[in-house]
């Protein structure tokens, strides 16, 4: 395994004319690539801003920082890892496996490191993307695939104040590792899924710790456990086993769908089991007030943990219901006016969940994709936008899961993308665009299906929805399994499709290649 500080690098001479330009080093990007090379496409790079590979699990390095999904199931089934240390694996070990597979697949030679994506341009005429980066490269490519991810960007509030403010003031996903927590009182402004892991990661070696919490989480037991020799023997060595695990853990995650859908039954049990939690690690009936959400369960992200609750409850950690109102010098002060003393500022806010392609996208006659979501984020199964020809997108609108992994979903995505790559190419068709009234109808679908789920009907507001129509744009209303069996029926009538006259041999040559 490769040190998580370990740089990767790769050079590919950088060529004009490519197949595919993916933008995005991280677990949808690498599993797209990987995919595509599996299916015989052999001219695509892999067009990565940092310097190294990983997303989300390369830039999130916070103290306690994990998956709260099974180590055998946050991993691509092609490429299972047998010898997981535990089963919630923390965030080192991840990105290790991402450099692995990587790696073994040579997947890094086709990466081009310190190269942000500024615009993507469709010509038309010659039915190419022209993408520009940071470094002064153009390509021009078949197919765009944005794997830039949605939880990328940092959310920060707009915090009266905050500039004066005298000390260490950073994001949890931007960890400065260079401020020594000792004996320092810290100020964290958000409860939710990374403040869950780093609070109790840091709360013994603060001298005062100040929880800022708008809204409570739900939370629930994490039964983390190192695996045994046991296990890691028969998973490297008996195969079936490694599946059988695999999909055991798929189904029980599976099963808990039903109640984020609407169904009440579904929730009960899991309910129980929070509220139980509460009660078993929060003796103080005040703090099990301040602590017990006021919304229903899955509502927002259902959170897991076994040591939120308990870091709370230590005399000199305080939680302050509701927001910020400034921040003053060596201070926050909250929005009911209390002033804290603070030498430390963490922002636990989250992701910008709205702007997650931050790429000037022009598409057929002229248009923006800021501009086709002007009134929020849509697309057809999440992966294909109206007005732009060959150009996809992974973890798009409507492709979050709220109850299972996030692998299962880009490799239901990726299989779709080379599946109509794969297609094109046997039919000769230089571009591939959905038809608008087949996006129409499927957000229409996608809206009633959402009207009776807990995520629009429990009573809170979540980052889940667009503030600018109040429509959840990031979960899909439905099991992980139905998101499968829709993006493997592939209809290319839901596709408007065209060959492009007289543009050149070498386009003609390069639209031909896989």
């Amino acid at each position: 395994m490769h040190s998580p500080a370990e740089p990767v690098t790769g050079e590919l001479p950088s060529p004009t004319a490519v197949d595919v330009v993916i933008v995005g080093a991280g677990f949808s990007g690498l599993g797209v690539a990987a995919m595509l090379d599996r299916a015989g496409f052999s001219s695509f790079v892999i067009l990565e801003a940092a310097d190294d590979l990983g997303g989300a699990w390369r830039d999130n390095t916070y103290p306690g920082c994990g998956c709260d999904i099974p180590s055998p199931l946050y991993s691509y089934s092609f490429d299972q890892k047998a010898d997981w240390s535990r089963l919630f694996a923390r965030q080192p070990e991840i990105l290790g496996y991402l450099r692995d597979v990587a790696h073994r697949r040579r997947l890094v030679g086709r990466a081009r490191f310190g190269r942000r994506v500024d615009s993507a341009r469709w010509i038309g005429a010659e039915a190419r993307w022209e993408v520009t980066t940071s470094v002064g490269e153009t390509y021009r490519a078949r197919f765009l695939v944005s794997a830039v991810g949605p939880l990328h960007h940092p959310a920060y509030p707009d915090l009266p104040g905050v500039d004066s403010f005298g000390g260490p003031v950073f994001h949890s996903a931007a960890w400065r590792h260079d401020v020594d927590l000792s004996g320092k009182r810290v100020a964290v402004i958000g409860a939710g899924a990374s403040a869950i892991q780093f609070v109790p990661a840091i709360v013994d070696t603060v001298a005062e710790l100040t929880v800022f919490q708008r809204t409570a989480p739900w939370v629930v037991p994490k039964a983390d456990r190192p695996f045994d020799g046991r296990h890691r023997l028969l998973a490297r060595w008996f195969p079936p086993y490694r599946w059988w695990v695999r999909e055991r853990l798929f189904r029980i995650h599976e099963e808990r769908a039903a109640g984020f859908l609407g169904d009440p039954r579904g929730m009960a049990k899991t309910e129980a089991l929070a509220r139980r939690l509460i009660e078993r690690q929060v003796p103080d009936p005040g703090m099990r007030t301040t602590v017990t959400p006021d919304y229903a369960l899955g509502c927002k992200r259902l959170l897991v943990s076994s040591d939120w609750y308990p870091a709370l409850v230590q005399p000199h950690v305080q939680v302050r219901r509701g927001g910020v109102g400034e921040v003053r010098p060596g201070a926050v002060v909250g929005d009911d006016g209390v002033e804290v003393p603070a030498d430390v500022l963490v922002f636990g806010t989250g992701f910008d969940s709205r702007n997650t392609v931050r790429i000037d996208i022009t598409g057929r006659d002229g248009v923006t994709l800021a501009e086709a979501w002007g009134e929020g984020n849509q697309a057809y199964l999440g992966t294909t936008v109206a007005g732009f020809p060959n150009m996809f997108l992974m973890v798009g609108p409507n492709t979050g899961l709220g109850h299972n992994s996030q692998i299962f979903m880009i490799e239901a995505q990726a299989r779709h993308v080379v599946t109509l790559m794969r297609r094109m190419r046997r039919s000769r068709t230089d571009s591939l665009e959905v038809r608008p009234e087949v996006q129409e109808a499927f957000n229409g679908w996608m809206g009633e299906r959402m009207a009776g789920t807990v995520w629009q009907s429990g009573g809170c507001r979540s980052w889940y929805q667009d503030p600018r129509s109040g429509r959840n744009t990031v979960l899909w209303p439905g099991t992980a399994l139905s998101f499968r069996r829709r993006t493997r029926q592939v209809r290319m009538t839901d596709y408007h499709m065209e060959r492009v006259r007289n543009r050149g041999a070498r386009g003609a040559r390069a639209a031909g290649r896989g």
